[in-house]
């Protein structure tokens, strides 16, 4: 029997039932749905991770104070203050580390800012001129504080636009004085709108210079952490590992698993959340993967159902002249149809479940959360589901091509 002909008697067969065709591909279709729900979500979550990351500039390169944590019980050692002036001063050297545009000494905090009874809790970021650089952003009023600033410990400051709206409203805040703490600072300057850089939502950002915020608002003399601004792409890797090496000497640390700083380029940072996400992805696919290992089974199950209600039907195909090849590609055929049509069903509904949820995520939590689809989540779940029709749906077809035509033809 010619295969186009085995395709026609198959779908004859589905069409039959379909009530319990439709309820059959359940299975598979929540499992499809599921698996390309979380593979969409993820490379989402992924480019946004990674749009944020790359918000400071592909020539950072950040300097954090501690080892490198490897697992849950270090991370108290990202807490030591291995990172002061003289730190700064051997970073900034050209005869230690070539190829240094910018070095921006850092600290970080939040406290109560208040304006005429007007109190917001804000972030305080403590850095330098250069911040501007390293963030590619300026104020759209007023202006920045400046080096001078920062050696005299100037109480100034430069708001996000946040900040200003919840403080100032749609007055000007250019010039006012607002309580940061237990001190006042000068309002300098208002940044438009610009969102997240890096890590940091400028926004909601209240910066100061980082002498003022270390010696009247945190009350320490170390930094939570240094950013470097290479001159080039190209010397990035040269200069961090330049840092590494002058740090040790100043630290006299000759074993490298003792560091007590730990150095960090965007591409290294890129790599491990590739990494990271790519792993959760994997664990979230193979725990929605079960779902089809069930749909399979129930998939078996309703086949061998079909099977013995249409012995009647085998023992009239095989007395005509049907062999046990054909009955076997007949049932098989069935299986493998009704999971690749679970399977565009899923592609259909997890696709637009990723829509919806990018649109939904975009709504409650204020950001640009794209939209996703890759298209090898539509290749693995219709080979997936191939797979699994293909896999359990052996066992059924064999049983119906073993059947003995004068017993199926006898069978009530």
């Amino acid at each position: 029997m010619r295969f186009t002909n085995s395709l026609k008697i198959s779908v004859g067969g589905l069409r039959t039932n379909k009530s319990r065709s439709a309820l059959t591909i359940l299975g598979i279709v929540i499992g499809i749905t599921a698996i390309i729900l979380v593979m969409s979500v993820s490379q989402s979550a992924t480019d946004l991770i990674l749009a944020q990351v790359q918000g400071i500039g592909s020539r950072t390169i950040t300097v954090e104070p501690g080892r490198e944590p490897r697992g849950p019980s270090e991370f108290g050692a990202i807490f030591t203050t291995s990172l002061k002036d003289r730190e700064v001063e051997a970073i900034k050297n050209p005869a230690l580390v070539r190829g240094v545009q910018n070095v921006t000494p850092t600290v970080i905090g939040s406290a109560t800012i208040l304006f005429r009874g007007e109190t917001k809790n804000a972030n305080i970021l403590g850095t330098t001129p250069s911040i501007l650089s390293v963030f590619k952003i300026q104020p759209e009023k007023g202006s920045f504080f400046t080096a001078t600033d920062v050696r005299s410990r100037a109480s100034v400051a430069v708001i996000g636009s946040e900040v200003k709206k919840e403080l100032f409203g749609p007055s000007d805040a250019v010039g006012e004085t607002i309580k940061v703490g237990t001190r006042n600072f000068k309002v300098i300057g208002v940044f438009a709108p610009l969102g997240q850089k890096g890590f940091f939502n400028i926004d909601e950002q209240v910066m100061v210079p980082v002498s003022a915020a270390q010696r009247y608002l945190l009350g320490i003399s170390h930094y939570n952490f240094i950013l470097v601004e290479a001159e080039s792409e190209a010397v990035v890797p040269r200069v961090a590992r330049d840092i590494e090496l002058t740090l040790r000497e100043l630290h006299n640390i000759t074993d490298p698993e003792k560091d007590d700083f730990h150095v960090t380029t965007q591409a290294d940072i890129v790599e491990r959340v590739g990494t990271i996400t790519g792993i959760l992805t994997a664990l979230l696919v193979a725990v929605a993967a079960i779902s089809l290992v069930v749909g399979g089974i129930g998939i078996m199950n309703i086949m061998l159902v079909s099977v013995t209600e249409r012995t009647r039907e085998i023992g009239l195909r095989k007395a005509v002249g049907a062999t046990k090849k054909d009955i076997l590609t007949q049932f098989l055929l069935e299986s493998v149809m009704l999971t690749l049509v679970g399977g565009a069903v899923g592609i259909v509904f997890g696709a637009t479940l990723s829509f919806a949820t990018s649109i939904a995520l975009s709504h409650f939590l204020g950001i640009v959360w794209s939209f996703s689809f890759p298209i090898s989540a539509a290749i693995l779940g219709f080979g997936v589901a191939a797979s699994v029709g293909l896999v359990f749906g052996i066992y059924p077809a064999r049983q119906a091509s073993l059947k003995s035509p004068i017993e199926a033809l006898r069978y009530e």
